[in-house]
């Protein structure tokens, strides 16, 4: 690969769940940015924001982010206001801006207060000046009306603060080319991404290591689904209807069912979070004095008001991905008036997923399509990304493709470690989206 006259390249995974950077050089490696202190979790930083009231800061209102946001929260869940997957609203045109406390933040004034904390844990190693940087993103973004030229301006308005070039990579292909600095022979290659909030993948030709353009991308696509769905279905089974989902309200004479629409936002941790304002709880009272079961609804209120969302989805989370390990697991959580104890079987969790998993393999198909091969035309397959680990998931590509072409592995980094790569190139324009 020609190298970028730079000199020092910066791969970004801005993920729905956790941010992973990596730092490249002249010579054609890359190593992950680890960050410092007593919170830190290695190379991982959760993306994640929280905030508090304080006197002693400018303009009256602290904030952390990633685990040290989390320790902010667990410390004082009552008097802070936890953001998390706030990437989810990266392209919606209905997201304005989230009410913290008596302010309000844009798109990409959360994602400014976020980075300022990644740069400053990360010490010296995520230096960006001089430096290119290489900023992932999805094929396709989340949500139901997904606008990616909005989605464009607010990451321009969010990383403008680097002070430095910044360039856009589909996310799946970062990961294509890190997997491809393994490979010693030609081969063409599926990745497939699965985080938090999106699916993507691409197929790409992998020269042999000395050819230039080492790397060939064919196609790529991508859907608005992953573990975050995956959480959300699972939130819908066990807990909505202990919140009043399917419960009935009277409306002057006749009695009704509850409008699905009061637990959309709750079933999307993204949208959980935003819902402690007043507009909302004001409505949601409202539901409580006509609802025939209020004390489902003052169950949701206490989850809200007193910022249990955290603590419901890392339970959600845990259910998860134990089942992708065992055929059966228990699912407890304990707050705000609830106390669910549920045992639930691999299967049932499969069968809640279904039509998410047939919407994940048509995109493979799409994918395929556009790269006019058929599934004997694929090599490798390389899966990456924390929900590639669920058995349905890895079924699609074993299935299609056999086992012995699956590769998996760094779920989590691989994709900021080829971004990296993907910097060093001269030509950046061949990437970059």
């Amino acid at each position: 690969m020609q190298t970028n006259a730079a000199g020092r390249a910066i791969g970004l995974d801005f993920g729905t769940t956790n941010t992973v950077a990596a730092l490249s050089r002249d010579g054609g490696s890359a190593e992950l940015i680890g960050f410092e202190g007593a919170q830190a979790s290695g190379s991982v930083f959760r993306s994640a924001l929280c905030f508090w009231q304080d006197e002693g800061v400018r303009g009256g209102l602290a904030y952390e982010a990633g685990p040290w946001a989390i320790a902010e929260y667990l410390d004082y869940p009552q008097g802070s206001r936890f953001i998390q997957s706030f990437k989810s609203v990266a392209a919606s045109p209905l997201f304005e801006h989230a009410s913290v406390f008596d302010k309000r933040f844009r798109f990409e004034e959360l994602g400014q207060r976020f980075l300022e904390r990644l740069t400053g844990h990360a010490g010296s190693g995520l230096d960006t000046d001089g430096a290119r940087i290489v900023v992932g993103r999805p094929v396709d973004y989340a949500g139901a009306r997904a606008d990616p030229a909005l989605a464009r301006e607010r990451y321009d308005r969010m990383f403008a603060g680097f002070g430095a070039e910044v360039h856009y990579v589909y996310e799946p292909l970062g990961a294509a080319f890190s997997f491809a600095s393994r490979l010693t022979e030609p081969t063409t290659v599926l990745v497939a991404d699965f985080g938090g909030g999106t699916s993507d993948f691409s197929i790409v030709r992998v020269a042999e290591p000395e050819a230039r353009p080492r790397c060939v991308p064919l196609s790529s696509s991508g859907v608005g689904i992953a573990g975050d769905r995956f959480d959300s279905r699972i939130v819908e089974r066990l807990v909505l209807p202990l919140l009043g989902k399917g419960g009935l309200y009277r409306s002057f004479d006749k009695i009704l069912e509850i409008p699905a629409g009061y637990f959309s936002d709750f079933s999307d941790w993204s949208k959980l979070a935003l819902m402690r304002n007043r507009r909302t709880l004001d409505e949601l009272g409202k539901l409580r004095r006509s609802a025939v079961e209020p004390h489902a609804i003052d169950r949701m209120i206490a989850v809200i008001e007193n910022e249990l969302g955290y603590a419901l989805y890392d339970a959600v989370g845990q259910l998860k991905r134990t089942l992708s390990s065992e055929d059966r697991a228990s699912f407890r959580f304990t707050g705000g008036g609830l106390d669910i104890e549920a045992e639930v079987n691999r299967a049932d969790f499969e069968g809640w997923i279904a039509p998410d998993v047939a919407r994940i393999e048509a995109a493979v198909d799409q994918a395929l399509a556009r790269a006019g091969m058929a599934a004997l035309g694929i090599d490798r397959v390389f899966l990456t990304g924390g929900s590639s680990l669920i058995p349905a998931i890895r079924a699609i590509f074993a299935r299609r493709f056999g086992e012995d072409r699956i590769g998996a592995g760094g779920e989590l980094t691989s994709i900021a470690h080829g971004l990296a790569l993907i910097g060093q190139s001269e030509d950046i324009a061949e990437w970059a989206v």
